[in-house]
């Protein structure tokens, strides 16, 4: 059974990073939403508190002295509490690091994870979504074909994070014979690789996101995430709806904590509405969700740790996630009545970012 009491390291790590998120990502998060970008020193802050190189074993340049998935979910909800764009931004390196962790060869492993356990921040991303609106994860329209020893990527992408600064971006692919996806190591300024526009989103908007193209990108069959064996792109998938469901939980509970303390606050003929039934009630409401999405996301993060079959878990969780996140956020805007629809407020920033979760395959990774 897992524990439901951090260990003593994974509590410094929480009370760390929401310092982190209160102190320095909480002041920006409105002005770096507006002007759709993100100061690099705060970017620079959070990756310095080490999270990512605290999941890579000590033998590739980290210090994980065990499976990390409970660490990195725990993480992951303080720092998007704080704000979720500046989160995705800040973990976007381990788009590329943690495929290598999970599924990549010795050599693959040798050769890459070194890199993310530096003082700076690695310029490296995936590319997993399609610009379809029927877009299945499982089944992507991008295919990879082989021809002695080489491998031709063609297809699009689209909400590829950082993609315009990368020198290195994972790409996932269709085998074209077998139907197999397997991820790709793509290097910049490779022939048929295009970095299109940036992608103008509804909400997330401090990270950049790009489409990306690639007409017949030839790449050596090493190239290709786990070698011969292939990519196991199941648990690659899993483990990003888990990141991701994480930091719904961590945008749910920052709307339900300034709702609850806004109502406590606002006072309506003569007492704070946190008094009048319904706000009471639909705060409760709110708390039992985030709690409960939390529970389950804990649960497929030690299912992961504990080398379970995690699929029905992860699953779960970001499908109740997705609901519980914008109930939540939702009833945060209802809660500050006409100023939650103002932009100064923090309420519908969160509520425009949780509109996205259900759309945020392959964004995140622990």
């Amino acid at each position: 059974m897992y524990s439901f009491t951090p260990t003593e390291e994974q509590q410094m790590l929480i009370e760390a990073i929401h310092r982190y998120a209160e102190n320095d990502v909480r002041k920006i998060a409105h002005e770096a939403d507006e002007n759709s970008e993100a100061p690099d020193a705060v970017i620079a802050k959070g990756w310095e508190l080490g999270v990512l190189p605290g999941l890579i074993p000590e033998e590739y340049g980290g210090y994980a002295e065990g499976p990390g998935a409970i660490t990195g979910v725990l993480a992951l909800e303080e720092m998007a509490w704080g704000d979720m764009a500046i989160t995705l931004k800040v973990w976007t390196p381990a788009l590329f690091a943690l495929p290598i962790l999970i599924s990549g060869t010795e050599e693959q492993k040798k050769q890459y994870l070194p890199l993310f356990c530096d003082i700076d921040r690695p310029p490296m991303t995936a590319a997993l979504i399609e610009p379809n609106p029927l877009f299945d994860p499982w089944r992507p329209a991008t295919t990879a074909t082989r021809h002695n020893g080489t491998i031709t990527l063609t297809g699009e992408k689209t909400y590829v994070p950082l993609a315009a600064e990368a020198e290195r971006l994972i790409v996932y692919a269709s085998d074209s014979e077998t139907g197999k996806v397997d991820g790709y190591i793509v290097e910049k300024g490779a022939e048929g690789l295009e970095i299109g526009e940036r992608n103008l989103l509804m909400g997330i908007r401090a990270l950049p996101t790009y489409d990306v193209r690639l007409s017949e990108v030839t790449v050596s069959a090493e190239n290709r995430v786990g070698g011969e064996e292939g990519t196991d792109y199941a648990a690659i998938l899993n483990r990003s709806r888990i990141a991701i469901a994480a930091m719904g939980v961590g945008v749910a509970r920052a709307s339900f904590e300034y709702a609850r303390d806004y109502a406590k606050q606002r006072v309506q003929f003569g007492v704070p509405i946190a008094t009048k039934q319904a706000i009471a009630f639909r705060l409760a409401d709110v708390a039992i969700e985030v709690d409960a999405a939390r529970l389950m996301v804990w649960e497929a993060a030690w299912k992961v740790d504990q080398g379970e079959d995690v699929t029905q878990a992860a699953t779960l969780a970001r499908h109740y996630v997705n609901k519980a996140a914008m109930f939540a956020t939702d009833s945060g805007v209802q809660i500050l009545g006409g100023y939650g629809y103002i932009r100064e407020y923090p309420v519908e920033r969160w509520l425009r970012n949780a509109r996205g979760l259900a759309t945020f395959d392959g964004l995140a990774l622990v």
